[in-house]
């Protein structure tokens, strides 16, 4: 059996890739093997990178996405305004649909047995070994807090909500995929078949079209029944840690952080633009959560092009959540 871990991205994350890339070979090791999974054909950037890695690799065939894709389509196609609020807004098809191609690690065809995906804005800071060994007994493992704010994963406005799922199971098995660990061929596709028609019966509407990646994760894993091992709520409260930039507390060292003397697993940098990023190793003096420790693994092996900054930083200004981002963006909210 093969463990792997996969990422998606292409040249606008470039910074951001290759700052994961680095903390994953010195907290995980360089023998893990990474699959990049391309998010759209802008890898002038990208793909020389991951030349440089013996271990790194590459996916970039549409043919192995479009199944993937077709099912996005046809999951997003059941909801009642998705498409026609995207398409004036002058999205084509399924808003992000690049970020649906990370369902492509479910595939009976994909390269790893067992596997861990990250989102590009992610530093792993500790060795995986719980997550799978996690997956020895479970089919999805996931370590975070999102259950507590479950208005980004479902429309809970709408009463249908407690309907299809009780309020139990909203508050435990709900995730943030910024980070999820599970199986190839979780998914048959007698499952995405009943996936499609359990929305098409009126489900739809519970699905949260802001974060439409996030939210149909979720949906797929509830309404499939598998069980999700949430290490935030399995390991005792004096050995969890946060994961979220937005926690202000995390203690720096050695280049990892630290959350009441616990090492965190990962740092997901959510709610900060990849155009900070990559203003930030542009040169520009911009302050950020976190900021220094991204620095460190994205100059891991080129310390001499790293910024110096002589000059007080810019104050960081967050970037507004991932709600009010997305209807800014399709012009739902000023």
């Amino acid at each position: 059996m093969t463990d792997g871990i996969y990422t998606v991205a292409n040249d606008f994350v470039y910074n951001q890739l290759v700052a994961l890339l680095n903390s994953i070979e010195v907290n995980v090791g360089k023998e893990i093997p990474v699959c990049v999974i391309a998010y759209d054909d802008r890898l002038d950037l990208v793909r020389p990178e991951i030349a440089k890695r013996e271990n790194v690799t590459l996916l970039e065939d549409p043919a192995l996405f479009k199944p993937w894709e077709d099912f996005s389509y046809r999951l997003w196609k059941t909801h009642p305004s998705a498409f026609k609020i995207w398409q004036e807004k002058g999205i084509e098809g399924v808003y992000r649909i690049g970020m649906n191609r990370r369902y492509y690690a479910f595939d009976s065809e994909a390269p790893f047995e067992k596997f861990a995906y990250f989102d590009a804005d992610v530093l792993v800071l500790n060795t995986l070994e719980l997550v799978f060994k996690s997956l020895n007994e479970h089919d999805f493992v996931v370590y975070d807090f999102q259950y507590k704010d479950p208005t980004h994963i479902y429309n809970v406005k709408n009463p249908k909500l407690l309907e299809v799922f009780t309020q139990n199971r909203i508050e435990a098995e709900i995730f943030c995929a910024g980070f999820y660990a599970g199986k190839r061929g979780l998914f048959t596709l007698e499952k995405l078949d009943y996936i499609v028609s359990s929305l098409e019966r009126g489900e739809a509407e519970i699905l949260y079209m802001p974060a439409p990646n996030q939210s149909a994760l979720n949906y797929m894993i509830m309404r499939s029944n598998i069980p999700v091992c949430n290490l935030a709520l399995q390991l005792p409260k004096s050995q969890t840690t946060g994961c979220s930039v937005t926690s202000t507390h995390f203690e720096l060292q050695d280049n990892v952080l630290y959350d009441r003397g616990n090492r965190l697993t990962y740092l997901h940098y959510i709610g900060i633009s990849s155009n900070l990023f990559n203003r930030l190793c542009a040169g520009e003096n911009i302050e950020c959560p976190y900021r220094d420790i991204f620095l460190h693994y994205r100059y891991l092996h080129e310390p001499e092009k790293r910024p110096k900054f002589t000059t007080k930083a810019k104050p960081f200004e967050p970037d507004p959540n991932l709600a009010t981002r997305v209807l800014r963006k399709l012009g739902l909210k000023k």
